[in-house]
C-alpha cells in the first residue's frame, strides 16, 4: 500500500491497462451496443478509460478498484448529440479463459435518471 497525496493506492489483482472491452448484455435504457469498444488504462487502483462506436461519438470513464468492485463515472456524446453522464457500480471477476468481466448497475445522471445493468468481457 502507498500514500500519495490525499489517496491511498493498492495493488490489485486485476491489470485493466491496456486492456479492450466489448459488450455482452445491455439493458434496454443503455446507450451502448456491441459496436463500441472500451479502452482502458490503470494506474494502480485508479481506472481510466476511453469508448467510441456505435451510438457513441466518444466517452470518458474515470473510476477507483478496490479488490473486486470498480465504482465509476463516465460521460459521453451521442451520434444524435446528447451529452450523457452517469455513475456505475461493477463487479470484476475473471472468466474461465483468465479474462476480466465486469457487471455493472449504473444509473444515468442526466435525463430520467433511467439504471440499468450491463455486461462486459475483455478481448
Amino acid at each position: 500500500m502507498e500514500f500519495h497525496g490525499q489517496f491511498i493506492f493498492v495493488m490489485t489483482r486485476f491489470n485493466f491497462n491496456n486492456k479492450t472491452f466489448l459488450l455482452v448484455d445491455n439493458s434496454e435504457a443503455g446507450t451502448v451496443n456491441t459496436e463500441t469498444v472500451f479502452k482502458y488504462q490503470q494506474n494502480e487502483n485508479v481506472i481510466t478509460g476511453e469508448y467510441a462506436g456505435g451510438a457513441i461519438v466518444c466517452g470518458n470513464i474515470i473510476g477507483t478498484l478496490k479488490g473486486e468492485n470498480l465504482q465509476m463515472v463516465y460521460q459521453c456524446l451521442t451520434k444524435e448529440g446528447e451529452l450523457k453522464s452517469g455513475r456505475a457500480n461493477a463487479d470484476v471477476s475473471l472468466d474461465n479463459q483468465g479474462k476480466i468481466r465486469l457487471k455493472l448497475d449504473w444509473q444515468w445522471l442526466t435525463a430520467t435518471g433511467e439504471k440499468g445493468t450491463s455486461e462486459y468481457v475483455e478481448q
